[in-house]
């Protein structure tokens, strides 16, 4: 028997594994959506830079050779070929961007599903919200 203070009284629901199952889902979801969302904001900054790059690059003569990073090292390219191999990077990342976006968007209805069905569920018993 629990002590309650007086007027209130014991609106605990029994937890099934079923519902326990949901929880750690949207839990798991939770996670998933913020390392998503971590790796979107390194995505947009780095097409940031490859954007700003483009622009400078653009002003220097086509046929002067520049060091350009490729993996973990520099080599020196023609100004034209580093524009083509910047924009191809920048589609690429575009791609990347898009997949994630497309992700977290899955999974806020997923979330949103099971924050339904939760809150059917255990009502004012439970919160799901950060």
């Amino acid at each position: 028997m629990e002590l309650l203070p007086d007027g209130q009284r014991n609106t605990a629901t029994e937890v099934s594994w079923d519902d326990q199952q949901k929880i750690n889902k949207f839990s798991t979801l939770i996670n998933k959506k913020d390392e998503n969302l971590e790796v979107l904001k390194k995505l947009k900054e780095e097409k940031e830079y490859l954007d700003d790059l483009s622009l400078e690059i653009e002003l220097l003569d086509e046929d002067e050779k520049i060091q350009y990073k490729v993996g973990e090292v520099f080599i020196f390219m023609k100004v034209n070929k580093v524009i083509e191999k910047i924009e191809v990077d920048n589609e690429v990342l575009t791609e990347k961007i898009s997949n994630i976006e497309s992700s977290v968007d899955e999974i806020d209805d997923s979330l949103e599903s099971y924050k339904k069905q939760l809150y059917a569920r255990f009502g004012n018993n439970i919160n799901l919200e950060r």
